[in-house]
């Protein structure tokens, strides 16, 4: 069948090449304005009822000459929230740069300039499509765009600093996707953030909220203090920061005690390290030494080849069952060992059976992001918490050796607490893009957020394969017929002289099915 269909083909294209040129000519177009539509879009999040979204190069000058359109949605029965933080197009008269919201019955804008642009939105609409276009230009940083479905009427964007609030308690919803946006925090969980810092990206900092879902904050406004500390938490770096007049803090469910461990009962590992000093003592960096308020040498695996297939872990047993809702680790904390863990995954268990933590969207395994000197402790959240006895380590990538010094936060469990679902509920069927210009940060599971781009690709090249199999079907139906009519014929040239001999009459082959006139032949 396959060698037929190719030979069809051939004989379709050798008989009509004008019309698969002419298809090709009409599908090179709409592949070239699918790549324009998409050109212009630059860093993108998406989750089920908020999302951020900017143009490319933001907060740099966007580029000449192109097109980002997309369409954003939250839940049916939701009106959409638009949030525009930040637009700054060169054009005057929006006639070839321009920022354009479309929905099925409305349009806002077109926007650029130094038009009056309104700060929000309120759509009559759950779904609306984003369009930004660029012609030529010198100057202009783009759009950042964030959303929301209309239950969070108290939403922020991700470039709202706390000193843009004069209240002392307040609550604001930060969208999906702040993370990454340019702009600087300082400070830290415990001693509070400086009040320049960005609302959002410091919320994530602190562990209140998932950047690949947003959620709600609830901020404190307190004096200032003369120096704030940055650290590393949550893949987000937070600077030093110098004297102010006001700080602020977030507040939580109280579920972020360091939890006490007794090192020579509750913590093991996979393997130890031990070697011989100058003086022929015997160093051992023992599991028990793992702790990260204990002073001196960390827990060291035996093994230090990152090629190992068999995975080193650090396990700890909290003797019952806990809400565990984030962990801070550190390397050899040794000067003169420049041992640390880069990267590593959370296993865990009550019964017998250890389970790997995953994303909350991608529902895939989710590698936390260690860390990067000897030295400085670094923290990461579970969102949602993790509630088990038994916890593992498991280092993914280290530098020279794997060490680790760690400290676990959470609490006990009590009635209401023991499920860990007291946060932000999600649909791991929902997807998440995260885009950077070129670049995929994330790999989105299947979404019904197609870009329109997308769509002209999807729709142009499939038809210039459909017609081709089609022409190549005509092929095949043809020479088949072309080659029954040749055996038919055969067929009745033997008729005639068989009843030319014999005398008798003959039914007519030709009225007959082919398996019908084939036994006839051979009779």
């Amino acid at each position: 069948m396959v060698p037929g269909a190719r030979g069809g083909g051939a004989r379709a294209a050798a008989a009509g090449p004008g019309l698969l040129a002419l298809l090709l000519a009409v599908a090179a177009p709409l592949r070239l304005q699918a790549e324009e539509l998409g050109d212009g879009c630059g860093y993108i999040v998406t989750y089920e009822d908020s999302g951020t979204m900017t143009s490319k190069n933001y907060p740099g000058t966007y580029p000449n000459h192109t097109v980002c359109e997309k369409t954003i949605r939250v839940p049916k029965g939701k009106r959409l929230i638009l949030k525009l933080g930040d637009l700054d197009i060169e054009s005057q008269t929006c006639a070839s740069d321009y920022l354009l919201f479309t929905s099925s019955s409305d349009q806002y804008g077109p926007y650029c300039g130094s038009m009056t642009v309104p700060k929000e939105l309120l759509l009559n609409t759950s779904e609306v499509t984003v369009r930004f276009e660029s012609g030529s230009h010198i100057s202009g940083r783009g759009f950042l765009l964030t959303y929301a479905s209309s239950d969070h009427p108290d939403l922020i964007t991700c470039l709202e600093r706390a000193n843009h609030y004069l209240k002392k308690e307040y609550s604001k919803f930060c969208p999906a996707g702040c993370k990454d946006i340019a702009g600087d925090i300082s400070g830290n969980t415990m001693d509070g953030y400086r009040d320049t810092s960005l609302l959002c990206k410091a919320a994530i900092h602190a562990g209140i909220i998932a950047d690949e879902l947003g959620g709600q904050i609830s901020v404190l406004q307190r004096k200032g203090i003369s120096r704030y500390e940055g650290v590393l938490a949550n893949g987000v770096l937070s600077r030093d920061g110098s004297l102010s007049d006001k700080r602020f803090l977030f507040t939580s469910n109280g579920c972020s005690r360091s939890l006490s461990l007794e090192p020579d009962r509750q913590i093991t590992a996979s393997s130890s390290w031990q070697w011989e000093n100058e003086i022929g003592e015997q160093v051992h960096w023992s599991p028990g030494q793992a702790r990260l308020q204990d002073q001196g040498p960390s827990w060291a695996s035996g093994d230090s080849n990152n090629n190992h297939k068999q995975r080193e872990w650090l396990e700890i047993d909290l003797g019952e069952k806990k809400k565990i809702t984030g962990i801070r680790t550190a390397g050899s904390t040794q000067s003169n060992f420049n041992f640390y863990v880069e990267s590593f995954v959370m296993n865990f268990k009550n019964n017998s059976k250890w389970q790997t933590y995953k994303g909350i969207v991608n529902n895939e395994e989710k590698v936390f992001q260690g860390n990067s000197n000897f030295r400085d402790p670094v923290q990461n959240n579970f969102i949602p918490p993790i509630v088990a006895r038994y916890v593992r380590i498991v280092p993914q990538k280290w530098h020279q050796r794997i060490a680790l010094k760690v400290e676990l936060i959470g609490c006990q469990i009590t009635q209401g607490n023991d499920s860990g679902n007291d946060w932000h509920k999600t649909s791991l069927n929902t997807g998440v893009s995260n885009e950077r210009e070129d670049e995929t940060i994330k790999k989105p599971i299947p979404s019904e957020e197609i870009a329109a781009g997308i769509n002209f690709i999807a729709v142009a090249i499939p038809s210039v394969l459909l017609i081709a199999l089609l022409l190549a079907g005509m092929g095949i139906v043809a020479a088949f017929r072309k080659r029954k009519e040749i055996h038919m014929d055969q067929l009745r040239l033997r008729k005639q002289a068989v009843g030319s001999r014999l005398n008798i009459p003959l039914p007519d082959i030709s009225q007959l099915s082919l398996p019908s006139a084939m036994t006839m032949r051979r009779r």
